[in-house]
């Protein structure tokens, strides 16, 4: 949906923007390919070329959300439209492609973790020499790259905000439990044993954390868009993902971890320079201060 509410024609909107706001159909976004490290999304060798005046795409497809969901009535393919273009971010492109457009065969449900959530889950596709119309480029060629940057980041939100939900409703499941009357033992209820008042606390304390580092990085991409919030955005990821393992059926499949960590520790260091260049100015300020009022420092 994001996609298409920032980069869709009028008439791409109408044909499947609608639909998907009202809940009557489903889409998948399908990226990820197998034998190509694919969190470098330039990395991408699937193959969408111009003839006449209709696109033709192949390529080997997997962990695509959603594929598999009876649902699901239109992919977003991403692939190569440029292979020989000077600048890597340049060379793709995305294009609509109906789910029941001839050539596009979903294979297989995948596992996350040893965790099957088929047939809604991730699946491997292949589109064999698919045909769609022109029409149904998305934004321009070339622009592949800069829209799934503009989606990513708000994707991300989307499955972090989902993930709180999810954290929620079984704290207050586990809450029911403990408290009820009839699960007793020892005469006890079971929030009286042991250390099970400690882990509500701590579960409370999780999802009030994870809830603000959500928060801030939705403020920020309120503020600067989703470029200008990456950093938080992936903190908001990681700090997500730690909560439970399941959860990552849902977090994963929008990249690596350790992508996010190593963005998100690349984006701190970039502050080092004016902390220092800080540091310095505070110290000459100090240093001045003690001369004038004849003040030696302790250290």
């Amino acid at each position: 949906m994001e996609v298409l509410a920032r980069y869709g024609t009028e008439a791409q909107k109408k044909e499947w923007l609608t639909p998907l706001m009202n809940a009557e159909i489903r889409s998948a976004f399908s990226m990820t390919e197998k034998g190509v490290a694919s969190s470098d999304a330039t990395n991408i060798q699937t193959s969408i070329r111009k003839e006449g005046n209709e696109i033709v795409i192949n390529g080997h497809k997997w962990w695509i959300s959603g594929a598999g969901d009876p649902r699901c009535k239109v992919h977003l393919v991403m692939g190569k439209s440029d292979p020989n273009n000077l600048s890597k971010y340049a060379q793709q492109s995305i294009v609509i492609v109906p789910a029941n457009t001839p050539g596009v065969r979903v294979i297989r449900p995948m596992k996350v973790m040893g965790y099957d959530d088929a047939p809604e889950g991730h699946c491997e596709v292949i589109y064999e020499n698919v045909r769609v119309p022109e029409r149904n480029l998305i934004a321009g060629w070339g622009r592949g790259f800069e829209v799934i940057q503009g989606r990513l980041g708000p994707g991300r939100i989307h499955h972090c905000m989902r993930s709180i939900g999810l954290a929620q409703r079984a704290l207050d499941i586990m809450l029911e439990r403990v408290t009820d009357p009839s699960r007793k033992t020892f005469g006890k209820h079971l929030y009286q044993h042991g250390t099970v008042v400690a882990n509500i606390a701590k579960s409370r304390a999780e999802i009030e954390g994870a809830r603000l580092l959500v928060l801030s990085a939705a403020h920020q991409i309120d503020r600067v868009k989703a470029k200008g919030a990456l950093k938080e955005i992936g903190i908001a990821k990681v700090g997500l993902a730690l909560i439970t393992m399941p959860m990552q059926l849902i977090i994963r499949p929008s990249g690596p971890d350790e992508v996010h960590i190593q963005q998100i520790g690349e984006r701190e260091l970039k502050r080092a320079s004016s902390l220092r260049a800080a540091s310095e100015k505070a110290k000459k300020k100090e240093t001045g201060l003690f001369e004038k009022y004849g003040v030696k420092a302790r250290l």
